[in-house]
């Protein structure tokens, strides 16, 4: 199970918004209890590719924010991203670059009128739904 703060979750909803039709990205960092990861830190971070259909995380953001989940005694959970117009679900893209088996892969899609955030455990070109949380 993961679990995602409500303001955690706005945060992040609201981004993608105001990003759209660009996808949205950013970083996740929090602890571990055995199988149970609790997000603390959102990152919001830029898409370098300012594409509509993939990201690139920048570099120096990306580097800036594992920093300061260190400083803060946190660990990299993963990241975020959204789908402004496809299903919260990874694209083949998305497991093919998906290299860390230890991470979740959380996906917020903008298709519908209510938006749809998941988390997924990809590993070895295979994506299975996690139990995700909101509190």
């Amino acid at each position: 199970m993961i679990t995602l703060k409500k303001e955690d979750y706005d945060r992040i909803l609201a981004h993608a918004k105001s990003e759209a039709p660009v996808e949205a990205c950013g970083l996740i960092g929090g602890v571990k209890n055995g199988d149970d990861k609790e997000i603390r830190k959102v990152y919001i971070l830029t898409n370098t590719d300012h594409a509509e259909e993939h990201f690139t995380l920048d570099p120096k953001e990306q580097l800036s924010a594992v920093k300061d989940m260190r400083s803060e005694g946190l660990i990299p959970l993963g990241n975020w991203h959204s789908h402004p117009v496809s299903p919260s679900r990874p694209s083949q893209e998305d497991i093919r670059l998906a290299y860390d088996s230890s991470a979740s892969y959380l996906i917020l899609s903008l298709m519908e009128e209510e938006p749809v955030l998941n988390s997924f455990h990809i590993e070895e070109g295979v994506s299975q739904k996690e139990e995700l949380v909101i509190i």
